[in-house]
C-alpha cells in the first residue's frame, strides 16, 4: 500500500505535484489548482495540530470509515464535501503566490515524514486520533486524490 512512509511513494507525489500549473484544468469538483494546493496545505496543518478543524459526526464511528478509506483498495469518491475550515471558498487559506504555496506543501510533506517529529498529530475530523502509519497513508491518499483531480 502506498504511503508517505515510503520514500519512493513520497517522491512520486512530489514529482506529480510539480506538474500542476495554476491553469491546470480540473476533472471534477470546484477547486482551482491553486485552491487545491492551499487545501492540501491546510489539511496537513490540521494533521500537525496547527490549524483547527471541526469534527464530522458519522453513524458508523471513526474506525470503520477509517479502515474503509485507508485500507480497502478503492479510490476515494469525487464530490465528498470538505470541512469549512479546509474549503478555500469559506474558511480555508486563500491562494497567494502559486509557487510559494507549492513550496510550502513540499515543506509540509517533508515535515510530516521526518523521523523526529516537531509536532503532535492533531485529530482527523472523521477518523479521530491516528498513529503515524495511518496519518501517512491518509496523506498519500489525500494528495493522490487531488493530483488525479488535476490529471497528474
Amino acid at each position: 500500500m502506498k504511503s508517505l512512509l515510503n520514500n519512493l511513494d513520497k517522491r512520486e507525489l512530489l514529482r506529480r505535484l510539480r506538474l500542476v500549473r495554476p491553469d491546470s484544468a480540473r476533472r471534477w469538483g470546484k477547486m482551482t489548482a491553486a485552491q487545491m494546493v492551499c487545501h492540501l496545505n491546510d489539511s496537513f496543518k490540521a494533521a500537525t495540530g496547527e490549524k483547527s478543524v471541526s469534527p464530522v459526526n458519522n453513524i458508523f464511528g471513526p474506525n470503520l470509515i477509517k479502515w474503509v478509506a485507508l485500507y480497502l483498495p478503492i479510490r476515494w469518491p469525487h464530490g465528498v464535501p470538505t470541512r469549512p475550515e479546509m474549503n478555500q471558498e469559506i474558511g480555508g487559506t486563500k491562494p497567494t503566490d502559486f509557487e510559494a504555496d507549492v513550496r510550502e506543501l513540499e515543506e509540509l510533506v517533508d515535515r510530516l515524514t521526518r523521523a523526529d517529529k516537531d509536532f503532535s498529530w492533531g485529530g482527523h475530523p472523521l477518523f479521530g486520533a491516528m498513529p503515524d502509519r495511518d496519518w501517512l497513508r491518509w496523506g498519500y491518499l489525500h494528495m493522490d486524490h487531488h493530483l488525479r483531480q488535476f490529471s497528474v
